[in-house]
């Protein structure tokens, strides 16, 4: 019999949010993870890749153990980015929406903290917090963790550097007796180390099954380019994805910033998302990508946190990441909730070979994306020319007798013969490849 939330032992009140959540079974890591945490006193390590269900794993029995006749702070959710902690604070607050006595408050960084410390006055028994911002309320006194019996640390493997410095600053104010989840898509030595110093020697370790589950419904793919093709060949393959949304990564803020602004200049739907770009900017990028009005995002590693849309029907590695973790983090944001997604590195020729590490260290199998001729690439170059045209907004400033003298030079051309002529044009100013140079190359090799 397959489970239900019912059978985990979750309570009416929150079965109901789900259903208005459209939420009908759990995900194989929330039948592994709630009945643990509601029926055992162990700590928990759970590995399960993003977009699994694990908010609702470890969130919906913490809003049942909670005691909503204690106003104290009882239970504490870590996040890396602000965007991530927005986000688990929007679900705790979907599936507590039939408790109204529960009281759950966001205090994450870069936004300002004196409506955070109004907030904290008022009765809260859960708190979503990035480290920085809590340890900086701790510090200012306008928040007490003293009572605090749950610890929650998600996305731990994203958050281990920050972690490293902060963590033991909370954990000395929290009493020993506390129990600890800890979430990760990959449990690297960093993490382990984690486990060893903060849980308690008695862990549960639930391993969704990665090896299927951390891939499933992801092609992988790999395209070859040389440095001086690889924007062309990107913009000819979101030319074939008009209309898909997908997520666009790079190493540095600065290769973000850059290839953004080519993205924008050819009129891509398009915005970046960095960590040095103030949160409004971040919070607006996000919005308008979460609500459509944009359909690709490049994005740093970290400022991708927190993406939480399943409507992504592509991830492409601009540029090979550094680490078999973050690879995992990055695909990841595609084939959501059971949908499918593609992958794509963008490599050039002396990164082939790292293909092979990443299919043997993360069970994976990738198949080779053949790149589409210079001619195609060509074509594609003009029509965003076209585009960009079309897009351009008319100077009201121009005089009209310079606009008549133009119009004179035109008069006796019909509609096509001016976008023949200007099409040659700029073919002409681009040096392309047409139609009668790969016929001429054709029959020079008959």
């Amino acid at each position: 019999m397959a489970n239900t939330f019912k059978s985990l032992g979750v309570d009416q009140a929150l079965i109901k949010a789900l259903k208005t959540m459209n939420i009908s079974a759990p995900t194989d890591v929330q039948a592994k993870v709630i009945p643990v945490v509601l029926n055992q006193k162990d700590d928990v390590v759970g590995i399960a890749k993003t977009g699994t269900g694990k908010t609702a794993a470890f969130g919906l029995p913490l809003l049942q153990l909670v005691d909503v006749t204690n106003n104290d702070i009882q239970a504490i959710v870590l996040a890396p980015t602000r965007e991530l902690g927005q986000q688990i604070h929007k679900n705790l607050c979907d599936f507590a929406a039939n408790i109204p006595t529960i009281s759950i408050a966001s205090i994450c960084g870069g936004i300002p903290i004196k409506p955070q410390i109004e907030r904290l006055k008022e009765p809260t028994q859960i708190i979503v917090a990035t480290p920085g911002r809590l340890i900086d309320l701790m510090e200012r006194k306008a928040v007490g963790i003293s009572n605090a019996s749950y610890l929650v640390l998600d996305e731990a493997d994203e958050m281990v550097s920050i972690l490293k410095e902060s963590l033991d600053t909370i954990i000395k104010v929290m009493p020993k007796k506390r129990r600890t989840f800890l979430f990760t898509a990959t449990l690297n030595g960093e993490i382990k180390q984690l486990v060893q110093n903060y849980l308690s020697k008695k862990v549960e370790n639930i391993e969704v099954d990665m090896a299927t589950l951390g891939h499933q419904g992801i092609d992988h793919k790999y395209i070859v380019v040389a440095p001086e093709e690889k924007l062309d060949v990107l913009m000819h393959f979101l030319s074939t994805k008009e209309g898909q949304r997908g997520i666009i990564f790079c190493k540095t803020k600065a290769a973000v910033n850059k290839l953004a602004k080519n993205l924008a200049i050819h009129k891509f739907s398009s915005g970046a998302l960095h960590g040095s770009l103030t949160q409004g900017i971040r919070d607006r990028i996000m919005g308008q990508f979460r609500e459509g009005h944009i359909n690709i995002l490049v994005a740093t590693d970290l400022a991708a946190r927190g993406i939480d849309v399943k409507e992504i029907e592509y991830v492409i590695q601009y540029h090979l990441p550094d680490t078999y973790d973050a690879y995992v983090h990055r695909s990841g944001r595609t084939a959501r909730a059971g949908a499918k997604g593609l992958s794509l590195s963008v490599i050039q020729q002396d990164e082939v070979n790292d293909i092979p590490d990443l299919e043997d260290e993360l069970g994976i199998t990738f198949s080779e994306m053949l790149k589409v001729d210079a001619l195609a690439i060509e074509e594609n170059n003009a029509k965003l020319w076209a585009k960009q045209i079309f897009k351009t907004k008319p100077n009201h400033f121009i005089s009209e007798a310079f606009k008549t003298d133009i119009k004179t030079i035109f008069h006796h051309l019909t509609k096509d013969e001016l976008i023949d002529k200007l099409l040659a044009h700029h073919l002409n100013q681009t040096k392309t490849v047409t139609p009668k140079d790969e016929q001429s190359k054709k029959k020079k090799k008959k």
